[in-house]
């Protein structure tokens, strides 16, 4: 008993051998990497598709062009709109007999452009934004800024952009009151000390030579179309966004944390991607489904509650030889997934908002929520508590720590994940990932452990399954 309770309250960190603490910092590595490089979901699913061709993947879409069959052992991708992707190792077993599913979400809070932005006012150039997603608008304040995204010509020429990341790049901030004339400003609620039409984005106030009329707009129109070729009208097809400027870090003396921006849901997406990736033959299909949108509902083309998904399934099951609307079904019905979405770790300077007992803690580990949704489990996926057994089995089996949670206290709020959208089908769900500290700001904090073990966790369910 007292070996078994000193066992018990080692710490996570303590537990590994040196090789596994290697492999720790290794993926925290490649993982702050992906961060700093994919801060919008197109940047992330043209990183995903690399990674996953040079693993040997294949673009679906090729394949059906081309009239070919697949088989086991065969692993195609899919994507949607640049801004969704979906991968699948065909397995040896019946895909009527369901698949291995990790999904996660790609795209995060941000400040989005308008298709109108571009203004001057009283000498200053300025991007009018709407904001993206669940935010606390005054965190965005005063904060230096990059620029990413595309422009589409008229033409269909696509240009990429991306400014404010390398060290001699401009960056971008929305500016604050100062806090000698901030009285009246104090005495608002947080919900309003900045509005969502204050958060423009000051950009340039370099007027240009001759001009007498919004000089530093003509300005700043003159260094879009010498760098980049665009004039004013092509900002109406395009998908520009404001992030958090800058690169994943270390966080803490001891380098145990990181901190960076879009860790929701992005720590979940690459342990996915990376748990994928290492799996090789399997006897149930297994499948990484990184979507859109999920911050603002799961909707449109390349979200969730979209056919994508559903629509590859069929085109997989006709590849394979065996498509009918029944086997599509059975094959939904029969899958098992995790909903690899992140959780709220406790925070001891905001211990009031977390019941302590059933709360994530950074550093203990993968987590699995049961449920999440709001106050009465509103929204909710209840995942069913065999799942829950067959699950706590496997990662017992390959020596995943992992921890069960709730979002916070039962009253006080709650949140949603894509779990409830696949429940629809019938098949198993439950939410499993990453807890974070500061969710949905610009900044967000995970521990090296967390993320490893949730690694770990995802690539035994999708060995074991």
């Amino acid at each position: 008993m007292e070996e078994k309770k000193e066992k018990k309250e080692k710490s996570v960190w303590n537990n590994y051998t040196a090789e596994e603490k290697q492999e720790l910092f290794q993926l925290n590595e490649s993982y702050k990497a992906f961060l700093s490089q994919c801060k919008t979901e197109r940047e992330s699913t043209e990183e995903i598709v690399r990674q996953a061709e040079l693993k040997g993947y294949r673009n679906l879409q090729d394949i059906i062009k081309n009239g070919e069959s697949l088989k086991a052992g065969d692993k195609v991708y899919a994507t949607c709109m640049k801004k969704a992707v979906a991968m699948f190792n065909i397995g040896s077993r019946n895909l009527e007999e369901g698949m291995s599913i990790l999904g996660a979400h790609i795209d995060t809070c941000r400040l989005d452009l308008k298709q109108k932005p571009l203004y001057e006012a009283d000498g200053m150039a300025y991007f009018d934004t709407h904001y993206y997603g669940g935010i606390k608008k005054y965190q965005w304040v005063t904060l230096p800024l990059a620029l990413h995204g595309v422009v589409v010509k008229k033409d269909g020429t696509v240009v990429k952009i991306v400014v404010g990341e390398n060290e001699d790049d401009p960056v971008f901030c929305v500016t604050d009151l100062l806090i000698h004339l901030s009285q009246k400003q104090m005495e608002k609620k947080a919900t309003v000390v900045v509005e969502g039409e204050d958060l423009d984005i000051l950009i340039g106030s370099h007027p240009l030579e001759g001009e007498e009329k919004e000089a530093v707009k003509a300005a700043i129109l003159k260094l879009l179309e010498a760098e980049y070729g665009i004039e004013e009208d092509d900002f109406l097809s395009a998908e520009l966004t404001m992030v958090p400027a800058g690169k994943a870090r270390d966080l803490g003396l001891d380098r145990s944390m990181v901190l960076a921006y879009g860790h929701d849901d992005r720590v979940c997406a690459y342990t996915s991607l990376a748990a994928m990736l290492e799996v090789d033959k399997v006897e149930r299909t297994s499948c990484c489904l990184l979507v859109d949108k999920e911050e603002i509902g799961s909707v449109g083309a390349s979200g969730m509650q979209s056919r994508f998904f559903e629509n590859m399934v069929a085109e997989l099951l006709h590849a394979l030889g065996g498509y009918n609307p029944l086997s599509s079904r059975r094959c939904l019905a029969n899958s098992c997934m995790l909903s690899s979405d992140v959780s709220s770790a406790f925070d001891s300077l905001y211990a009031s908002a977390y019941d302590k007992k059933n709360c994530a803690y950074l550093g203990k580990g993968m987590v699995l929520m049961k449920y999440t949704g709001a106050r009465g489990k509103s929204g909710s996926n209840d995942a069913s508590a065999e799942y829950l057994g067959r699950l706590r089995a496997i990662l017992d089996k390959h020596n995943v720590k992992f921890q069960t949670a709730e979002l916070g206290r039962v009253d006080l709020g709650g949140g949603g994940t894509i779990a409830y959208i696949m429940a629809l089908y019938g098949m198993n769900v439950i939410d499993s990932g990453v807890g974070v500290l500061s969710m949905h700001a610009p900044w967000e904090a995970v521990s090296k452990v967390d993320v490893y073990e949730t690694y770990k966790g995802y690539k035994a369910f999708l060995e074991e399954i």
